[in-house]
């Protein structure tokens, strides 16, 4: 029987007056990659930040590694790693210098985590910049090093939000092939983006938020099987409900021609 990794039991959280997570049970076993989707406030980066630990004041039971998190034992945390959608880094810092020093937080020698980030930097295109300051990184490069960061103390379970943004197209198929290799070896992996057809390709396993509940959770396959529609993008559109794109396409396109 395949471990568990995650299992979340009738979470809710509110926010004053407002129901963010209402509900929502899953549970993940190892080796699994999530697509983690939902329109913008449905509650995904919630209940992410709950898993990690950042929010607090939710009902429900969470457990990760088989530990459950409200106990404050935070020993869980050094098994994650995480790239959030926006990242502040330490622009004065070199690569070098902001690479070793995360290693050295989760428990790794100098040496090692030096040697793991130059060789990883080199592997992902930019080891010319392992030496310069952040401040001078492109956003792709700033990516590669939160992907890299996020992976040097080999954690066995991942989050993954919108990762790719600002990659090129041989970085991103470089990364995918990151993300295969890892379910493969046993990590499991969160992945939360708003590009469908990415999400569609590597998941094996696709849950959809939408106002705070699971609207649908199933293999790629399963529910196309369950839908009308074909694409994971059209699936998207008609479980929440969102279908007048071609007609504000359309409009905005109207205003753009007009003089």
């Amino acid at each position: 029987m395949t471990e568990e990794i995650v299992t979340i039991n009738n979470l809710q959280k509110r926010y004053g007056g407002k129901t963010v997570l209402n509900g929502v049970s899953f549970t993940v076993k190892r080796g699994e990659i999530i697509g983690y989707i939902g329109p913008n406030g449905a509650g995904k980066s919630t209940t992410v930040k709950i898993m990690l630990g950042i929010e607090d004041d939710f009902s429900g039971e969470v457990t990760i590694f088989g530990q459950d998190i409200s106990d404050g034992d935070m020993e869980y945390k050094r098994k994650i790693g995480y790239v959030p959608e926006i990242a502040e880094v330490y622009d004065n810092l070199t690569g070098h210098e902001y690479l070793t020093f995360i290693g050295e937080l989760y428990g790794l020698d100098f040496e090692l985590a030096d040697y793991k980030a130059k060789s990883l930097m080199e592997l992902f295109g930019v080891g010319e910049v392992y030496y310069s300051r952040i401040a001078s990184y492109s956003k792709g490069m700033r990516q590669k090093l939160l992907i890299i960061s996020s992976l040097l103390h080999n954690p066995e379970l991942l989050f993954f939000d919108e990762p790719i943004n600002g990659l090129d197209a041989n970085s991103v198929m470089i990364f995918k092939e990151i993300m295969t290799q890892l379910a493969a070896q046993g990590k499991t992996i969160f992945y939360s983006s708003h590009i469908m057809d990415v999400v569609e390709k590597i998941s094996s396993r696709i849950i959809l938020l939408h106002e705070g509940k699971i609207a649908a959770d199933g293999t790629f396959n399963q529910l196309k099987a369950q839908n009308t529609e074909g694409s994971l993008e059209q699936i998207f559109n008609q479980l929440t409900g969102f279908s007048e794109h071609k007609e504000l396409g359309a409009r905005f396109v109207s205003i753009v021609g007009e003089m």
